[in-house]
């Protein structure tokens, strides 16, 4: 959060007084409002109405273990709806897991760790989310042949519909997420030799399913045989599935935007106010989704085994991407939408708090340095303690994180900090507080559900 804001520019005409009933404040809500709507049918992909069948296929494979090396994790279940389609951990506990969201437990001594926070899915459908991952590192481009970059480069195969898409290929192809190690499985081993492999034998498990079979044959126009089934289509069904599942534009943020000024408490008005104006979350937390979906180093503490950067234990975040030393410790701005389900929170999940977070926001340095891992949701393994606190204990990465940070520092009173998060909570949708009936009783492999 920053405090300078760019309030206006010169020479724009606002009718503030069209925009009275958005704030009960200081006056400069209405001209950081000015045009924004609510989220409509039209501002996501297949205009917020895919295929019901291949919505449904989707789910069914968004839940089915099938696309796991061993066979033994899903989609779901680092990004479940009972735990705000993340899994409550600070970091995914993934190959080799047992249990679901907190009470999940990975066997001691297992070869690799997650070591990013799950990103929530919400509203990920939405035409304007370009860039997904915490580092940007699946994208839109229209200058690569399929249209997208992304990790495999000129490999990517054609005819993904969109991000979301693209993004639902690469977890299957992590050894550390769901692939597993090289001599545990066939998928394992075929991810040493690259993507390609690990999609063309994913689609092999999925063509000698009739069920699945059936249902590609049925949703797909290019699918004539099960011999035509590709990882493609695999993606864009979950793709479609995550679009629909996951919306959520009806919070009461959602309603206040059109028209309806009681939606909002007093607090969370205030909030508003906050938020738009003097504690200059905007600044970054833009537009009708909070994200300007640009890169930021806001010194959010990192835990973990991070990812082979510096130190070792780093993760130089968006530079991983770009090779730019000035994005050392950027990482995409989130969207805000649902956020006080989503926690932990941050690109490492080193806050379990909401409030905790936006603390960190006011002053970053001050926060990094002093940060406690004990604020962290993480899976009790006393053999994982030394390789969690690795950052934390290294005062040289602490300070270069501090260093980096772009927040300016914000004064407020802890009553206003509890405005802020009366705000943050207004941006939960309703609908997405009991997603149970999203979860399939069986799935075409037989396999046990991710529940």
């Amino acid at each position: 959060m920053k405090v300078s804001l760019a309030i206006a520019a010169a020479g724009v005409a606002i009718a503030v007084g069209s925009f009275a009933l958005l704030s009960q404040g200081t006056g400069a809500t209405p001209l950081q409002l000015a045009g924004m709507k609510a989220p409509a049918d039209a501002d996501f992909y297949d205009n917020g109405r895919p295929s019901a069948a291949k919505v449904e296929l989707g789910r069914l494979l968004f839940f089915d273990k099938i696309l796991s090396g061993n066979k033994n994790i899903a989609c779901a279940t680092c990004h479940h709806p009972f735990a705000g389609s993340g899994d409550a951990l600070s970091l995914p506990v993934g190959e080799g897991g047992v249990g679901l969201g907190v009470e999940r437990r990975a066997a001691v001594g297992a070869a690799e760790r997650v070591p990013r926070n799950a990103p929530p899915l919400f509203n990920l459908g939405a035409r304007e989310f370009t860039r997904l991952f915490h580092d940007g590192r699946v994208a839109v481009d229209p200058a690569q042949p399929t249209g997208f970059d992304s990790p495999a480069g000129t490999a990517l195969p054609e005819g993904l519909d969109n991000p979301l898409a693209v993004q639902a290929l690469f977890p299957p192809t992590s050894p550390a997420e769901m692939a597993g190690q090289p001599n545990e499985n066939g998928i394992g081993a075929a991810a040493m030799a690259g993507s390609w492999p690990v999609w063309e034998g994913l689609a092999a498990r999925l063509r000698a399913n009739e069920d699945y079979a059936n249902r590609f044959i049925a949703v797909f126009d290019d699918v004539d045989w099960p011999a035509d089934i590709t990882m493609v289509h695999a993606a864009n069904a979950i793709a479609a599935f995550e679009a629909t599942a996951f919306r959520a534009d009806n919070s009461p943020f959602d309603r206040y935007l059109r028209g309806e000024h009681a939606a909002l408490t007093p607090a969370q008005h205030r909030g508003l106010d906050l938020f738009y104006g003097s504690a200059g979350c905007v600044s970054c937390h833009s537009g009708p989704f909070q994200t300007d979906h640009a890169f930021h180093a806001i010194a959010m503490p990192q835990i973990g085994p991070g990812k082979g950067d510096g130190a070792g234990y780093e993760d130089y975040g968006r530079e991983r991407v770009s090779g730019n030393p000035t994005d050392r410790y950027r990482f995409r701005t989130p969207s805000l939408r649902n956020v006080a389900l989503t926690g932990p929170w941050g690109h490492s999940g080193a806050f379990a708090s909401l409030e905790a977070v936006v603390r960190h926001h006011l002053d970053a340095p001050s926060s990094v340095r002093t940060y406690d891992i004990r604020q962290a949701m993480l899976p009790s393994r006393p053999d994982l303690d030394a390789e969690d606190r690795h950052v934390v204990e290294d005062a040289d990465v602490r300070q270069a994180l501090a260093a980096a940070n772009a927040l300016a520092p914000v004064r407020l009173s802890d009553g206003e900090i509890g405005d802020l998060v009366a705000f943050l909570h207004a941006l939960t949708d309703p609908a997405s507080q009991n997603l149970a009936h999203l979860v399939p009783a069986q799935v075409p492999s037989g396999l046990p559900v991710a529940d």
